[in-house]
């Protein structure tokens, strides 16, 4: 059985030179940052549709299915 992804990361941390962390660190930090601002387009939209869709009328429409 081999490494998981994030065991040959940690090995690849243990030989990445001091002066790379910092630029590695930033990268980290922006992937963090794009996937959070991907999801609030996401969060905002279902927060404002759920005002339609959690209704009764809405339940009942759905509840044959």
């Amino acid at each position: 059985m081999g490494m998981s992804t994030r065991e040959v990361i940690a090995r690849e941390l243990e030989r990445l030179p001091e002066q790379d962390l910092d630029k590695l660190l930033s990268f980290l930090r922006s992937l963090k940052e794009a996937h959070a601002e991907n999801a609030v387009p996401t969060l905002a939209a279902e927060s404002a549709l759920a005002k339609d869709w959690l209704t009764p009328e809405e339940d009942s429409a759905w509840a044959s299915l």
